[in-house]
């Protein structure tokens, strides 16, 4: 069964709200801290602690930055000093983090979504950007943590439905602004994010909590029945006279159908190199099955109609890994139906040594087949990997092949 981190977002979303709810969800808070002391940024200390916000409990994440550690380039804002930074500069600092390859592109991830809206919104490139509220150090430490307790979940799949958005305006470091803030609306339009409006005075959804909705997200909807794993709340810092949290959960979908989706495209203009790494990075990702079919497009160009199956939960990473590695600029899918044989794995002890088999069971009808894996590894250079693959086999029929 599928297993989704749910941003709720009925709340609102920023950074260190997203922190603190992944430590409350069970995140591990000593490699949070190993990574952030990784990171070697003078002059901050975080603190973590179990508050309450209008009577509702969670964990504040804190991120305090020390005003005597900050040079003549920085500036002073909502009661932080915000040093100039640019894209590069992060990712740098990203970089030295001892962390995971996922988490720290996940991290930079989410940064590059935040400078390209702060660039549009700003009329200049993402490079060229100057980082004050997102770059930071309280917010890199967010991004950065955020990152890392997502990659100790060890959960691919990410539910976001709608964010809960303020009204009125905000004093900001480029003046006054309406809610939401044009970072935000920027972010929530290329992304497809839907924003639920409420009377709510004041900034509920931040830049940099957006953007880590729109990296993490890969469903919009919940499953039609699902349980709930675990529940995670985050409080955030301002008053709206409310309760100020985040929630996010880990959700099991329990529903009874198994929606499989075929997911086809027609393409003439990619090369070989790339067909091959698409589907590589496809099945990587989850896909049940990958496969090219030679077929003739319009004005009688010779293509390949690349054909994915996967599950519900898996078509939006599908549709986006095959835009991103391939030229098509459409895909079309449709659901269908299966019927799958009952299969386990066994262990089979044969004269060359311990092998795996799958067995695959439907009604009276028994198959017993060798792991290419188990049998190449025991064949090893100089094997018989055909004899010992027929060794295996029988002896999975002796212990297995009877219904």
């Amino acid at each position: 069964m599928t297993r989704y981190l749910y941003l709720e977002g009925a709340g609102g979303i920023s950074g260190d709200m997203t922190v603190a709810a992944l430590l409350d969800l069970g995140a591990d808070q000593k490699k949070l801290d190993a990574v952030l002391d990784s990171l070697r940024l003078d002059g901050f200390e975080h603190h973590i602690e179990r508050k309450n916000s209008y009577s509702i409990s969670g964990l504040d994440f804190d991120v305090h930055v020390h005003a005597h550690e900050h040079s003549h380039e920085s500036v002073y804002h909502d009661g932080h000093h915000h040093e100039h930074r640019h894209l590069k500069d992060v990712y740098e600092i990203i970089e030295r983090g001892n962390m995971s390859v996922r988490a720290r592109e996940l991290a930079k991830k989410i940064f590059l979504i935040v400078a390209e809206a702060e660039a549009k919104a700003h009329g200049t490139t993402p490079e060229e950007v100057h980082f004050h509220e997102v770059g930071a150090i309280d917010s890199i430490v967010d991004i950065v943590a955020t990152a890392v307790l997502v990659d100790d979940l060890g959960i691919d799949s990410c539910i976001v439905t709608a964010l809960t958005e303020g009204s009125g305006t905000i004093q900001c470091q480029h003046g006054i602004l309406p809610v939401p803030v044009p970072a935000v609306l920027n972010i929530a339009e290329k992304y497809r994010i839907p924003l639920r409006p409420s009377a709510t005075q004041g900034e509920m959804v931040t830049p940099t909590g957006i953007a880590i909705a729109a990296a993490l997200r890969t469903a919009e909807k919940l499953p039609l029945a699902y349980k709930v794993l675990q529940t995670g709340i985050g409080l955030g810092k301002r008053d709206f006279g409310h309760a100020n949290f985040l929630r996010v959960m880990i959700l099991e979908d329990t529903a009874e159908t198994d929606q499989i989706y075929v997911m086809e495209t027609n393409i003439d203009d990619s090369t070989p190199e790339e067909l091959g790494l698409t589907m590589e990075k496809l099945m990587t990702a989850g896909a049940l099955d990958v496969h090219f079919e030679p077929c003739l497009m319009k004005k009688n160009r010779p293509a390949y109609m690349l054909r994915v199956i996967a599950t519900a939960a898996k078509l939006p990473l599908m549709q986006d890994l095959v835009f991103r590695t391939t030229s098509t600029i459409g895909l079309r899918y449709y659901p269908v139906e299966r019927t799958c044989m009952n299969r386990r794995q066994e262990t089979v002890p044969t004269e060359y040594g311990a092998a795996t088999v799958k067995i695959s069971t439907w009604k009276d009808i028994v198959r017993c087949r060798p792991e290419f894996e188990s049998i190449k590894k025991l064949a090893g250079e100089n094997g018989d990997f055909g004899k010992i693959y027929r060794c295996v086999q029988a002896e999975a029929e002796k212990l297995f092949g009877q219904p």
